[in-house]
C-alpha cells in the first residue's frame, strides 16, 4: 500500500523537526574554542600601523638610502602633553624606534605633515616642508606622519624625493582620527607647544612661504 500525500508530508515534516532539535541541540563545551588557546580566537582589535612584510631586515636597506633624519626625542624638562596625541607611541620611519609623538614635540610648537606614499599631492608638498624646515631652523618642529601600511615604499617615495624629514609610522590612521582630521591627503596639524591643536588644514602648501604665513597666523611664529 503507498503511502497518501499526506503521510508523506507529515513524515517529510517530523524529518526537518528532528533535524532542527540536532541543531540546536546544546554542545558540549569541549566543542568551544579556548580564549586561552594558543593563536587568535578573534580578530584583533590592534592597529596595524605597517605590513608584516616591512620588518626590520626588510626595512633596513630602504632606510640607509633614505637616510632620514632622526625623529624628535622628549624633552625631559618639558611639561607632559596633554593635547590629543599624548600617549599614543608609533614607529619612527628613519629607524624603527618607538616615539611617544607627543611628548617628543612637547615644548614647541610643530607642523605635523600626514601623507602617504601614493599621494601625488604628498609627492610635491613635502620638499616643500623640507625647505620650511630648513627655513624655520629649529624654532619649529617638522614631522611627517605616513598614514598607509606599506612602510617599504613610504621610505622608497621618500629617497625619491630626496626628503629627509623625521617621520613616524601610522598606517591605521591614529594621528588622523585623534586630530579629527578630514579623510583626505593631504593634511597638515599645527600643534602648540602644549600639544593643543591650532589649525588642522586639508591643503597642500606648494612654497615655504605658504607654510610660513600659517604657522605665524595660527603658531604666532614668525619664521
Amino acid at each position: 500500500m503507498r503511502p497518501s500525500s499526506a503521510g508523506r508530508w507529515s513524515l517529510a515534516a517530523l524529518v526537518v523537526v528532528i533535524a532542527l532539535i540536532v541543531a540546536i541541540w546544546p554542545r558540549d563545551r569541549g566543542d568551544t574554542p579556548s580564549l586561552n588557546a594558543s593563536g587568535p580566537m578573534t580578530p584583533s582589535t590592534a592597529p596595524m600601523d605597517r605590513r608584516p612584510q616591512d620588518h626590520p631586515e626588510a626595512l633596513a636597506p630602504l632606510r640607509e638610502i633614505a637616510a632620514l633624519d632622526s625623529c624628535p626625542q622628549p624633552d625631559t624638562s618639558a611639561t607632559l602633553p596633554a593635547g590629543p596625541l599624548a600617549g599614543l607611541v608609533f614607529e619612527c620611519v628613519g629607524d624603527g624606534s618607538s616615539v611617544d609623538l607627543a611628548a617628543a614635540l612637547a615644548g614647541k610648537p610643530a607642523v605635523v605633515n600626514l601623507w602617504a606614499w601614493w599621494c601625488a599631492p604628498c609627492a610635491e608638498e613635502l620638499p616643500v616642508l623640507e625647505d620650511y624646515a630648513a627655513r624655520a631652523g629649529g624654532a619649529v618642529d617638522v614631522v611627517t606622519v605616513h598614514t598607509d601600511p606599506n612602510e617599504a615604499n613610504a621610505l622608497g617615495k621618500l629617497a625619491d624625493y630626496g626628503v629627509r624629514l623625521p617621520g613616524v609610522q601610522d598606517g591605521s590612521g591614529r594621528v588622523q582620527a585623534a586630530v579629527g582630521a578630514p579623510a583626505v591627503l593631504p593634511v597638515t596639524v599645527l600643534l602648540r607647544a602644549d600639544g593643543s591643536v591650532a589649525a588642522v588644514l586639508p591643503i597642500p602648501f606648494r612654497s615655504a612661504d605658504e607654510v610660513a604665513a600659517v604657522v605665524e597666523e595660527h603658531l604666532g611664529v614668525v619664521t
